[in-house]
């Protein structure tokens, strides 16, 4: 259901029993890890966080990578606002 690289990939599944007697399988809670970033980008006008991942990670969809490292919930947040600095994992992975 989710693709290679994804954030829930390696988040366990679990099985719960309706009503009806039907098995639905979903994945637990998704918990943000504590990243911290070392680095900082500055958002630019008209950038998305599909952009700045672009940008500063080489891939479009490590947005959500930004997401966790700056907390933020909701992507359109992250780069809303022209001239903020967004914290970025270095090398190291954060």
């Amino acid at each position: 259901m989710f693709f290679r690289g994804s954030r829930y990939e390696n988040i366990a599944e679990a099985d719960i029993v309706d009503r009806n007697g039907r098995t639905i399988r979903y994945k637990r809670m998704r918990f943000i890890p504590d990243i911290r970033g070392t680095l900082a980008y500055k958002v630019a006008e008209g950038d998305r966080p599909d952009i700045a991942a672009y940008r500063t990670l080489g891939d479009p969809e490590l947005y959500w990578w930004l997401c966790d490292v700056n907390k933020e919930r909701r992507p359109a947040r992250l780069t809303r606002t022209p001239g903020r600095a967004i914290a970025i994992p270095g090398p190291e992975g954060g």
